[in-house]
């Protein structure tokens, strides 16, 4: 049985992939410093309150031996990174860093590693490929971009094969677990709207409705929790069977615009809640949705879940006890 170390395992989407990996047979060790996850999606089972540095990672590596790393741990706030840069390029640059030399010394040869589509900043094109330039505007975007380039020297200098992940817009909620979308400082449509369906908000506002889209809003491209999961186990598996570095988008290759997913929730929810527009955010470009033909290819990853899937699950985890009770508790 091969274990696995998932670094951010509690959060939003390592705790998914966690409960994929233990349906799939493998040990799985839980890092996390419970900042923005939570303990309860997850269970006590093999799980550490600590942060991903060098030092924890020797603690705990006197009682494991790792075959892999699944990695999550990092601040993940594009507005926040241009606002203290300095705190995003030591958690998510400096400290990696550490996190490697631990993988080198302790022999762990293979990491999937999760970056994000902010690494191309204001693409050229409405579809994005991995053969597309990349160039950041945020602080957060350039720290995912540089640690993807630190990966590759690993892999080239060390023989550490890893998948770097580019997410496009997570959503969504477990289908069979009591767990979702619950950031202490929410910045994502989906829960925004839900939040403002629940009277959690006063309102949503929409930043600009002047863009080259079909009714003026953003259209991006949202792919479920449950399909990123399976994309890493899929990636540990192209790594075990001998894959080499390499970078891979995932997103469901459609886009909808902010006001399309308004009306969607008000839909769903049958609740007429109010929406605001108002300025335009810097950087916002006016499409950008993920060509995933390459995770298609090489991974045999094929998102399974559509728009419906992503809002009917998240409504239902909206509207659970647990996420009344983990709004309480980040409030």
């Amino acid at each position: 049985m091969k274990t696995i170390l998932v670094l951010g395992g509690a959060g939003y989407i390592g705790s998914n992939v966690v409960w994929g990996l233990r349906e799939k047979g493998y040990n799985v060790v839980v890092v996390d410093d419970l900042s923005s996850g939570y303990i309860k999606f997850i269970g006590k089972e093999s799980f550490f309150k600590f942060h991903a540095n060098k030092d924890d990672l020797e603690h705990i590596a006197k009682n494991y031996k790792f075959d892999a790393i699944c990695w999550f741990s990092a601040l993940i706030e594009a507005g926040e990174s241009m606002k203290n840069p300095g705190i995003f390029l030591r958690s998510n640059l400096s400290e990696n860093f550490e996190v490697l030399e631990f993988a080198k010394n302790h022999d762990i040869k293979h990491i999937v590693f999760a970056s994000s589509a902010a690494v191309y900043g204001i693409p050229d094109k409405q579809v994005v490929s991995e053969t597309d330039k990349t160039d950041p505007i945020s602080v957060y975007g350039l720290t995912k971009l540089m640690f993807e380039k630190v990966l590759n020297f690993y892999s080239n200098i060390y023989g550490i094969s890893s998948v770097s992940l580019r997410f496009f817009n997570a959503s969504g909620a477990s289908f069979t677990r009591d767990m979702g979308e619950a950031h202490k400082n929410e910045s994502h449509l989906i829960p925004i709207v839900f939040n403002a369906a629940l009277g959690l908000r006063d309102c949503v506002k929409i930043f600009g409705n002047d863009y080259k889209t079909i009714d003026g809003t953003c259209i991006r491209d949202y792919v479920h929790i449950e399909d990123l999961s399976n994309a890493f186990i899929l990636s540990l598996e192209y790594l075990f069977d001998g894959g080499r570095t390499d970078v891979f988008n995932l997103g469901n290759g459609e886009g909808f615009s902010v006001k399309q997913i308004i009306d969607k929730v008000k839909d769903v929810t049958k609740i007429n809640f109010k929406v605001e527009v108002t300025d335009r955010r810097p950087g916002d470009p006016d499409i950008e949705i993920a060509d995933y033909s390459k995770a298609q290819k090489i991974l045999s990853w094929n998102p399974r879940y559509k728009l419906d899937d992503i809002i009917s699950s998240a409504w239902k985890w909206h509207k659970s006890d647990t996420y009344a009770s983990l709004v309480r508790s980040n409030s």
